[in-house]
């Protein structure tokens, strides 16, 4: 005999609704779509690791930046420093992130590296690839100690400017200079230990594994190649690549 009590739970489609509800209590967020919130200036709790982002594959950069927005949507400090994004002719010297960047409160950037491509027949001359690359180690080196005599557990002014310390640090392409010769590998373990705790600290470039880092980094991630459209004569296009 049936129970009359689940006959009635399902022709009133109660029962549905309970499982509706535990369903909902083992979903994170509960099922509901969350809302965007204003942006207010806000502290991690738990920033200070190191990541790493290397290999011949694409989505080193983009993968960092996205870490870059994601941040200043809780409202983080975030600035990035690029060492080697120079590049072929069809590149434009503004990219798409810049743009992204400057409309992102909280977020910054800047270059010391629109010079072309080290060890590529693009005019730039090599003495210059390796001056802009020590160039750039220095002002990381400025943005970390910066950081240093920064409260990180308190809100940083999303206007101020890095010198003023931030809570994430993006030293994009510097496994490149490093890949390269252009900065000694000791340097860039140099920086590393030099961080403060409170420091979230991303490097990305490469094609050579930074074994270098190991015993130093938290997170490694290897981008690795499968396919590339650029191996088939696809120049680098626009809202994709720059």
């Amino acid at each position: 005999m049936s129970d009359s009590r689940t006959d009635a739970d399902e022709l009133s489609g109660d029962a549905g609704k309970r499982r509706h509800r535990a369903a909902e209590r083992n979903t994170p967020g509960r099922g509901i779509t969350p809302a965007e919130r204003p942006i207010e200036p806000a502290a991690p709790e738990e920033f200070g690791l190191v990541q790493v982002w290397w290999g011949d594959g694409k989505g080193k950069t983009t993968a960092a930046l996205g870490m870059g927005a994601r941040a200043v949507g809780h409202g983080y400090r975030v600035h990035m420093l690029q060492f080697m994004k120079g590049g072929a002719d069809s590149v434009e010297a503004v990219r798409g992130e810049y743009n992204a960047i400057a409309a992102l409160p909280g977020f910054s950037y800047e270059n010391t590296g629109h010079y072309g491509w080290h060890g590529m027949a693009d005019g730039s001359a090599e003495a210059d690839h390796e001056r802009n690359a020590q160039a750039g180690l220095e002002r990381a080196r400025e943005l970390v100690d910066a950081a240093g005599e920064r409260t990180l557990d308190e809100p940083i002014d999303p206007e101020s400017p890095p010198e003023d310390g931030v809570h994430l640090l993006i030293l994009d392409e510097i496994i490149y200079a490093a890949n390269r010769d252009l900065i000694d590998p000791e340097d860039v373990r140099d920086l590393v230990g030099r961080k403060p705790a409170g420091l979230e600290l991303v490097l990305t470039g490469g094609h050579e594994e930074p074994s270098y880092l190991h015993d130093l980094a938290d997170l490694i991630t290897e981008v690795a190649k499968v396919k590339h459209p650029i191996d088939a004569g696809q120049r680098a296009r626009k809202g994709t690549e720059y």
